[in-house]
């Protein structure tokens, strides 16, 4: 397809970073492998065993084309970027998942932390919200211990539930449906009343105190404004109608919801992308919810002023396969991919409506400007005002930088703010 906009790293010497860091970080991981041909690499031009007759449409960036499936994302080309080139060599999803989380190869005997955990790590020293500085929305992705070594008190928040239901449900957040909150608030004035032990205690055991503290914790993370961020409630039918009435869309509201409230990395786990079978009736459900709720939030996060200061990016572990497989028992169906394949990034500070990197004529080889895990990684620590090549603290006992060194082709500095630009 001729109407490629490509980015030369020769741009990179003009766009050194002036804005800001990023303050929140949002990353949806789709789970399982989306297809960069019927996502943001649509090959219109191939033959019928690559594309099955999807076209490519325009988008509010002249030279921009994405898939026809993704009419809502196409309005708003210019807030984002799409890299047309991740890759990598790992096709099985567990190996996949932690290079493109940690930015380093499995088998080094340490597991290494991902990205949200690195994010929340160093955002945490300044971080005064009620909320962990971690939340994953809704289930976990369940392939390593996200917060490798650097310990448990930076392990994500987990929040279970269905924002789509009637009433999201956070275990351990969320007040049972059955208490009122001035029922709970009754509660925690007699426990306080009764606990004259604790009281008498704390003067001869400073460790009595933390018990007090935990207490205290609870109290704010059930009444306070902790709770109130998973309260969809409070949002108009509306502004719950623009994201989408599913459990995708309506995590992607409360995503916004805890930038608000100042959470710096927050996960939203989608699932059900893994289209071994019938690819394309997965797909046109899937990039139907993800097109709505995704458009809305990006066009969401620039109306409240948010987006200049919150990373949204979007990927999975790898692609799909370039040629469909129509045999039994696939039936139309894209195995996994990692070769090339598609993700794309906004806000931060990064510049929207570009393209990074040329693939083939089929969406399967890198043309032009590879893109590793690590670079991707890089960038986003780089624009939350991390230094990715920075040594882990020292009691973690790991001497080693944050990430492995950038490929060749380097960190996606093409796209940082311009010189100049104050965002």
């Amino acid at each position: 397809m001729k109407n490629i906009l490509f980015i030369s790293l020769l741009t990179s010497v003009i766009t050194v970073s002036a804005a800001p860091p990023a303050k929140s970080v949002i990353e949806i991981w789709v789970w399982g492998g989306p297809s960069q041909l019927e996502t943001f690499d649509p090959k219109p031009d191939a033959p019928a065993k690559y594309n099955n007759g999807l076209k490519a449409i325009n988008t509010n960036v002249p030279g921009i084309q994405i898939s026809e499936m993704l009419p809502q994302l196409a309005k708003h080309a210019d807030k984002y970027s799409i890299i047309r080139t991740m890759t990598h060599k790992h096709n099985g999803h567990e190996t996949a998942s932690y290079l493109m989380q940690t930015g380093r190869e499995p088998g080094s005997g340490k597991v290494f932390p991902a990205i949200g955990a690195l994010v929340a790590f160093y955002k945490s020293q300044n971080y005064q919200g009620d909320l962990p500085p971690y939340v994953i929305l809704t289930k976990p992705k369940g392939r390593f211990a996200e917060e490798g070594f650097l310990g448990e008190k930076f392990k994500p928040l987990v929040t279970g539930g269905n924002p789509n239901a009637a009433r999201f449900s956070v275990d351990g957040i969320t007040p049972p449906s059955a208490l009122s909150a001035e029922t709970i608030a009754m509660q925690f004035e007699a426990l306080e009343q009764f606990d004259s032990f604790g009281k008498f205690s704390s003067t001869y055991n400073p460790q009595v105190n933390l018990f007090d503290r935990a207490g205290e914790d609870a109290r704010k993370k059930m009444s306070g404004s902790a709770a109130k961020v998973f309260d969809l409630s409070t949002e108009s039918e509306e502004t719950r109608n623009r994201y989408g009435r599913n459990d995708f869309g309506q995590a992607c509201l409360v995503a916004r919801k805890l930038v608000e409230a100042g959470v710096p990395y927050i996960t939203i786990n989608a699932q059900g992308w893994d289209s071994h079978k019938k690819h394309f009736e997965t797909m046109k459900k899937k990039t139907a919810e993800m097109d709505q709720a995704v458009a809305a939030l990006l066009e969401d996060l620039a109306e409240k002023k948010l987006l200049d200061t919150t990373i949204v990016w979007w990927s999975g572990e790898f692609g799909r396969t370039p040629e469909i497989q129509w045999e039994a028992p696939w039936n139309g169906g894209r195995n996994h991919y990692a070769k090339c394949f598609s993700a794309i990034i906004a806000g931060g500070g990064f510049q929207g409506g570009k393209v990074i990197g040329v693939s083939d004529s089929v969406a399967g080889t890198v043309v032009e400007r590879p893109v590793a895990p690590q670079d991707l990684l890089g960038s986003i620590l780089e624009r939350c005002g991390i230094d990715p090549d920075s040594k882990f603290p020292e009691f973690t006992g790991v001497n080693a930088p944050l990430l492995p060194k950038e490929s060749a082709a380097g960190r996606l500095r093409e796209i940082y703010p311009r010189k100049g630009e104050n965002k």
